[in-house]
């Protein structure tokens, strides 16, 4: 595997090492231990998927609020998707900044992600698949979300939004919750949960 750390301070892309022959591949799409010797914690709590039909359909931005804050590695397994993460860790040099990654099928592409940051992704192709391994359980009091839209992170989606949630269109932008968001977010919050 060969991880690459993003711009975002504890995010890393992860690439597969493919094996080729005449058969075709193999390679490595998850190890406990490479990750753990980056100083990345995976524990892996939840393993889910999200299938989605329509090309231009976009889920989140979402996260959890401490003490429920997941750690999320996520890859494409069919199709392709345009990935962003928004670090929301007030400490962080990197606060409210946004990365985007394209993850797709093809290219084998994973994306870590740490703990109190939000995650989103519109379809690029129909009938995609990402595949999350989640770092805690669901906690439905502990959901949170950004505007995927919010002027104020300029996310720049790839092309129109055609299926989106009524609860994803419901989130505030930042301005709006900022002060709960720093608040709920913060390392005394961590610490006390």
């Amino acid at each position: 595997m060969i991880f690459v750390e993003t711009r975002l301070a504890g995010a890393y892309t992860v690439d597969i090492d493919r094996r080729e022959d005449n058969r075709g591949y193999f390679a490595r799409v998850f190890c406990g231990e490479e990750f753990s010797a980056r100083g990345l914690d995976l524990t892996i709590a939840q393993a889910s998927l999200s299938f989605n039909a329509k090309r231009g359909t976009l889920r989140g931005l979402h996260f959890q609020y401490p003490p429920a804050a997941e750690t999320k590695f996520v890859r494409c397994v069919n199709g392709a998707v345009f990935d962003v993460i928004v670090d929301l860790r007030p400490e962080s040099p990197t606060y409210l900044g946004h990365l985007s990654v394209h993850l797709s099928a093809e290219n084998g592409r994973g994306l870590y992600i740490p703990k109190r940051f939000a995650h989103g992704f519109v379809t690029l192709e129909e009938n995609t698949e990402l595949s999350y391994l989640i770092g805690a359980s669901h906690t439905p009091n502990a959901e949170g979300g950004i505007r995927y839209d919010d002027r104020m992170l300029g996310v720049e989606w790839p092309l129109p939004v055609h299926v989106i949630s009524e609860r994803d269109t419901a989130w505030k932008p930042i301005a709006e919750i900022e002060h709960q968001l720093k608040s709920r977010m913060s390392i005394d919050e961590v610490a006390c949960g």
